[in-house]
């Protein structure tokens, strides 16, 4: 079971990010202010991440400038590497309400297309250091690398301050348990089932998003209706039913999850993710759903029949209560 502290001290946001996102530079008209940058992709905002914001917005609270994220709409390896595009620890979304929880102003979400790519890395902060009009610092890792054939790094940026006249913090790596923090680790954990050890990575309860989409019904028919998350691209925990705590539209609602292949009904090619939210009757659709895991009930498996699949998510749901109480 994911331990208390973590269930409800590092509970995930619910709500619509109300950070200021931009799509270009330009748009923030910081004038006169100074800007104090953070980059990278920053997928799940997880503790080497949350170094690198929490270092920026010090910046800019000391220096009376804005703090900004500036991040990518995609993976870059969807882009240039496609075949080597890594499942996503968050949905968009997700990340920017992280981003915002830390403090930033706003987060500058550059789309990463082809043209993009081709850009080297002293174009890229070139671009930002004009249309920003007055950069103070910018905080990476020390590993980030950046720009075309990713040419540029943390000396790059720094020859670019000296010039530019901005500070470079490129800050050393997060380790627990004796080990470097990572998306690519936390990814791993998910897949694994440690949602524990996600959970610490990522300085909050690990949680699931997508918008909800419409299924085939069976669900309902079956008497326990499902919201069915659109979950394309992102890593998912082993397949399941879980209890979980449901996250839409501004509230909170206990739930049941099922993540699987539903082999007593369809059998479906890619898991699906769907949540039975208890006591609830309404619409959600074309809503986002986040899901936070509170422990796993069972096993996916195959019934002889709807029937039995029916007695089981019942008692799959008294079990869940049961966590809950």
């Amino acid at each position: 079971m994911l331990n208390d502290f973590l269930l409800h001290a590092l509970r995930p946001p619910h709500h619509a990010s109300a950070v200021n996102i931009l799509r270009a530079a330009a748009d923030l008209r910081a004038a006169p202010r100074r800007v104090c940058v953070a980059i990278g992709f920053l997928d799940g905002v997880h503790l080497g991440h949350q170094h690198v914001l929490r270092q920026m917005v010090a910046d800019a609270r000391q220096h009376e400038a804005l703090a900004v994220a500036v991040t990518f709409d995609r993976h870059p390896n969807s882009v240039v590497a496609p075949a080597r595009t890594p499942p996503l620890v968050y949905s968009l979304p997700q990340k920017l309400r992280a981003i915002e929880a830390l403090g930033a102003d706003a987060a500058l979400v550059i789309p990463f297309d082809r043209a993009f790519s081709e850009q080297s890395g002293e174009a890229f902060i070139r671009g930002l250091a004009r249309d920003f009009g007055h950069i103070h610092s910018i905080c990476v890792g020390a590993s980030f690398t950046f720009g075309h054939r990713r040419g540029g790094n943390v000396d790059l940026l720094r020859a670019l301050g000296r010039e530019l006249k901005f500070l470079v913090h490129g800050l050393a790596a997060v380790s627990l348990d004796g080990d470097v923090v990572s998306s690519t680790r936390i990814r791993e954990a998910i897949r694994a089932g440690n949602l524990d050890a996600a959970s610490q990575m990522l300085g909050r309860a690990y949680a699931l998003a997508g918008e909800v989409v419409r299924g085939d019904g069976v669900g309902h028919k079956l008497g326990f209706p499902t919201a069915n998350l659109d979950t394309t691209g992102v890593a998912l925990p082993p397949n399941g039913v879980y209890a979980a705590h449901a996250f839409v539209e501004r509230r909170e609602h206990r739930a049941v999850v099922n993540i699987g292949v539903r082999p007593t009904v369809a059998d479906s090619p890619h898991a699906q993710v769907e949540a039975h939210l208890l006591d609830f009757d309404g619409d959600v659709y074309g809503a986002e759903l986040e899901l936070a895991f509170v422990e796993k009930l069972r096993d996916e498996q195959k019934f002889e029949s709807l029937d039995a699949l029916k007695s089981q998510i019942a008692r799959d749901i008294v079990s869940a209560r049961g966590l809950f109480a």
